[in-house]
C-alpha cells in the first residue's frame, strides 16, 4: 500500500510516516519547499514538495497512492483568520480536488476544537453538533470536516475524520510552546488548573489513525481519540515546568482569562505579533475536553497502549536533551 501524508515534516505527520514505513508501507510525504524532512527520506519516504495553498504546486501529489492522511495544518495558537483558513480550509479543498477519484481512503486529522472552544466537552460524542466560536483554529477544522464529508457523500472518495484531543509527546506543541510561554513571562493556571488536560500521546494517536485508515467500517465515520490518563492541567504544567526550573504562576478564573484572550487576539494577530494570551489556549486549558471515545473502542478496537508514566518519561528525556529556551533559539 502507498500512503500520501501531508504535513509529513510536522509532529504528528513525522511519527505517522515512521510507523507506516516500519510496517512496510510505501509513503509519499508532502513537504513545503525548503522544509526539513526530519531524515524521513533516508528512511525511505518519497518527498513531494508543494504548498497546499497553491493548487498548481500539488498537481499529481496523489498519483499512484492508495490512501491519504491529511495532517498538514497551522498548529500555533495565534494568527489571523486568513492564516488558519488558507491552509485549514482552502488547502483541504485543494487536496480533496486533487485526490477525488484517485484514492481509496482520505483520512482527515481534525481536532476536538472543532466542537467549539470555550465550553466543557466532557462526554461529547461524534454526533455532538459542531459550533463556530470565532476561534479560527477550531472554526477552520469544523469547515474542513464539512468539506471532507461532502466529498464522501457524493462518492468522490471514501473519507474518515479523526478528532484527537490535546496531542503531547517529545517536542509537541503542548510541550515546546508551554515551556516557551513559561520562559517568556508568567504563565497562570486557569481555574487553578483543576480541569483535565485531556491528553493523547502521539504514539497512541498514531495507533488510532492506522486503525481508522485500515478498517472498512471507518469509511464515512468520525472518531474521537483521547487517552484515559487522569492528569489535570496543574499536574501537567507543574511537571513540565519542573524539568526546566519553572512553574506556572498564579491563577485566573476562566471568564476573565477568556475575555483577556479574546482582546489579545484582536489586538495582536492583525499585526502578526504573538499575543501574550490567546483565547485558543484559554479555551483548551480552562475547560474539560474529555470527549467520549467509545466509538473508537467499539468499532476500531482502539485503546491507550502507551501508559502515562512511559509517555512522561519520553517527554522528560526530550526536554532534558533537546529543548532550548526561546532566547537560545533566537525566537
Amino acid at each position: 500500500m502507498k500512503v500520501l501524508v501531508t504535513g509529513a515534516g510536522g509532529f504528528i505527520g513525522s511519527h505517522l510516516v515512521r510507523r507506516l514505513l516500519d510496517r512496510g508501507d510505501m509513503v509519499r510525504g508532502l513537504l513545503l519547499p525548503g522544509e526539513p524532512d526530519r531524515e524521513l527520506a533516508s528512511l525511505g519516504m518519497e518527498v513531494f514538495r508543494g504548498d497546499l495553498t497553491d493548487p498548481s504546486t500539488i498537481r499529481g501529489v496523489a498519483e499512484g497512492c492508495d490512501k491519504v492522511v491529511h495532517a498538514a495544518n497551522r498548529t500555533l495558537d495565534w494568527g489571523t483568520k486568513r492564516q488558519f483558513y488558507s491552509i485549514g480550509v482552502d488547502g483541504t479543498r485543494h487536496l480533496l480536488e486533487e485526490c477525488a477519484g484517485k484514492v481509496e481512503r482520505f483520512l482527515f486529522i481534525s481536532s476536538v476544537a472543532a466542537y467549539g472552544l470555550g465550553v466543557h466537552m466532557k462526554d461529547f460524542d461524534e454526533d455532538t453538533p459542531l459550533v463556530k466560536t470565532g476561534i479560527h483554529y477550531g472554526d477552520a477544522k469544523a469547515e474542513a470536516e464539512q468539506l471532507v464529508r461532502a466529498y464522501h457523500s457524493r462518492d468522490a472518495l471514501k473519507a474518515t475524520v479523526v478528532r484527537p484531543s490535546n496531542v503531547t509527546g517529545p517536542g509537541s506543541v503542548w510541550v515546546r510552546e508551554v515551556l516557551d510561554a513559561m520562559y517568556r513571562g508568567p504563565l497562570p493556571l486557569i481555574d487553578g488548573g483543576a480541569h483535565s488536560a485531556s491528553l493523547i500521546y502521539v504514539e497512541n494517536l498514531v495507533d488510532g489513525i492506522l486503525l481508522a485508515l485500515d478498517a472498512e467500517i471507518a469509511a464515512g465515520r468520525t472518531y474521537n481519540l483521547r487517552d484515559d490518563y487522569r492528569v489535570t492541567w496543574r499536574e501537567y504544567l507543574e511537571g513540565l515546568g519542573s524539568l526546566v526550573g519553572k512553574r506556572p504562576r498564579g491563577s485566573l478564573p476562566f471568564g476573565l482569562a477568556w475575555k483577556l484572550g479574546r482582546v489579545c487576539d484582536a489586538l495582536f494577530a492583525p499585526l502578526n505579533v504573538r499575543p501574550p494570551a490567546t483565547a485558543l489556549a484559554v479555551g483548551v486549558m480552562g475547560r474539560d475536553l474529555d470527549v467520549d471515545t467509545r466509538r473508537a473502542w467499539e468499532e476500531l478496537g482502539w485503546r491507550t497502549r502507551v501508559p502515562w508514566e512511559e509517555a512522561w518519561r519520553s517527554i522528560e528525556r526530550w526536554v532534558k536533551k533537546e529543548y532550548r529556551p526561546p532566547r537560545e533559539r533566537g525566537s
